[in-house]
């Protein structure tokens, strides 16, 4: 769900239509949208919602009516908020967010301040998240981290839930960075942070599998 499309998901949409069911998305909504709409867009391939709430002058609240209904309607359609906010002000948010009992994926590993680290409150959150299960984290643009070797998050994860609350994404195509970053980089960031095959397998296909409804016995997790 590239953000500078704002909400037309069309593009995404046709994407998925394309795909004929190879494919799964999430899509940027208003809060204020209906359940019809988002069960149209199920239809067609999508499984979760997205809110890109970084570097915003000011944040939405994730407990005004409109967005409380939403995140009830993706809970209930057996979808996932994804979030990308800033790890400080993140610490705040998540924890609104997983009141709901929607599924969350926290975007680019949660943005810690790269002074602070695992130490940062917001991926303390995000830690809180992983072990009770309801949330998942994408190993995703470490090259937007602030120089900080993401190693330390990962393995930070992994010993809160292991694989199994892991998904990895390439951050393709790279916007402002399309000169710096390749997508053999990336490939070769989550081999060099998980070394054994057999997790990354999880990571890459069994975990991804179930979050985004590739499973085939049922489009969420049990």
């Amino acid at each position: 769900a590239p953000s500078f499309y704002g909400t037309d998901n069309s593009l995404l949409l046709d994407a998925l239509d394309r795909a004929a069911g190879r494919l799964r998305g999430t899509v940027i909504v208003s809060p204020d949208v209906d359940r019809s709409a988002l069960e149209a867009m199920g239809e067609r391939g999508a499984v979760g919602i997205r809110l890109n709430w970084f570097r915003r002058s000011s944040l939405p609240d994730p407990t005004s009516a409109d967005y409380r209904r939403l995140f009830a309607t993706v809970r209930d359609l057996g979808w996932h908020v994804e979030i990308y906010l800033e790890g400080p002000l993140l610490a705040d948010v998540l924890p609104r967010i997983r009141e709901s009992g929607a599924r969350v994926v926290v975007d680019h590993f949660g943005s810690p301040q790269p002074a602070r680290g695992i130490a940062c409150a917001g991926f303390q959150r995000v830690l809180e998240g992983v072990r009770a299960g309801d949330t998942w984290v994408k190993l995703s643009a470490s090259y937007r981290q602030g120089g900080v070797d993401c190693q330390r998050y990962v393995d930070a994860l992994l010993d809160a839930g292991g694989p199994q609350q892991l998904v990895w994404a390439s951050d393709w195509p790279f916007v402002s960075h399309e000169d710096r970053v390749t997508y053999e980089d990336c490939v070769n960031d989550l081999e060099r942070w998980v070394p054994e095959a057999a997790t990354r397998r999880v990571i890459l296909a069994e975990t991804p599998a179930k979050v985004f409804g590739f499973d085939p016995e049922r489009r969420g997790l049990s």
